[in-house]
């Protein structure tokens, strides 16, 4: 008899955003916009920012928090903690080791993975393929994102988009046929300039002129992105539940990333999946990045929207471009 195979269990979730919420009508003070312009094009009513004199890390580490306290496991049992994001606190060390000193997590080996608004599920892959193989026992993954500190203000087709805040999930062992069925991931490199921040890399070095010329701010061709991420998160989507040997119609809930209710609405259309079946959330938070689908995700199990037995399909699309896909049993 063929021994059980070794896979990944999200054991726990958890997430966390900031007190302050910037409205719709708080942006139409800033910028030529509208609350209607805005829900319309895209979905968003609010979005919540993280407070003046704290960090990336201060908040991954309240999800953190109650994402351990869900799956009973003490920090200090952790092997690995991956952290998907691209708004460090630092430009070195690694926001993860960051969170690592806070959570007091001595065992674990720490670092980021910089896939942006795909960050979760780069996260989640790498995690499981260290529970699959051994190498870890326990390991948290994180997605966590400010980038309302990467904004141009002054840019109505960015700054209504984004919102902070951070979701994990504990990730345990488990041979009785529940956990991650399957990962894939995709990048391009060919489009590196469609959604970017130009400077503050080695590249172009911070100095007063890039500071003056609003060059580390994001910088976003919206079509293109809109184009081919509907596209191409389909495609992976199809072939992520092809490698589980699921179809689409086995899947009680699909979380995507919530960059726009019509990319959703777009994808849900393309897969076959009625939108009762789709988590959406953006109307409260805003396009939050690596944090969107672990933050979507913890939402859904506290609302009782996944149950032991349910397959969730997660998948997301980013800068790079990078984009990704999951079927996790539960």
């Amino acid at each position: 008899m063929s021994r059980p195979q070794r896979r990944s269990v999200i054991l726990g979730t958890g997430s966390e955003v900031p007190a302050k919420v910037i409205t719709n009508h708080d942006i139409e003070k800033i910028v030529d916009t509208s609350d209607e312009w805005i829900t319309v094009r895209t979905g968003i009513k609010e979005r919540h920012v993280l407070e003046a004199g704290k960090g990336n890390a201060d908040m991954a580490y309240e999800a953190c928090k109650r994402a351990l306290d869900d799956a009973k496991v003490d920090p200090k049992d952790l092997d690995a903690i991956i952290m998907g994001t691209v708004s460090g606190d630092y430009t070195f060390p690694s926001s993860a080791c960051v969170l690592e000193d806070k959570l007091g997590a001595r065992k674990a080996f720490s670092f980021d993975v910089g896939a942006a608004c795909s960050g979760f599920i780069n996260a989640l892959a790498v995690g499981d393929l260290f529970v699959r193989s051994g190498k870890a026992n326990k390991a948290l993954v994180v997605g966590s994102d400010a980038l309302s500190r990467m904004l141009n203000w002054k840019d109505r087709g960015t700054c209504i988009l984004f919102g902070d805040a951070a979701g994990a999930v504990v990730l345990g062992a488990s041979e009785d046929g529940s956990g991650v069925l399957s990962t894939k991931l995709r990048t391009d490199g060919s489009y590196v300039k469609m959604l970017y921040v130009p400077a503050g890399g080695s590249l172009k070095p911070p100095c007063p002129e890039t500071v003056r010329n609003d060059e580390h701010t994001i910088v976003m061709n919206g079509k293109e992105v809109f184009k081919i991420a509907v596209r191409s998160m389909e495609e992976i989507s199809r072939q992520a539940l092809d490698e589980a040997g699921v179809s689409i119609d086995q899947v009680s809930l699909v979380i995507p990333h919530q960059a726009n209710k019509r990319i959703i609405d777009a994808l849900a259309s393309r897969l076959g999946v009625p939108m009762e079946k789709v988590i959406v959330n953006l109307d409260k938070y805003g396009n939050t990045s690596a944090a969107s689908i672990p933050v979507a995700l913890d939402e859904a199990r506290r609302a009782g929207r996944i149950q032991p037995g349910d397959i969730v399909l997660l998948n997301a699309f980013g800068a790079g471009f990078a984009w990704g896909a999951a079927v996790v049993k539960f």
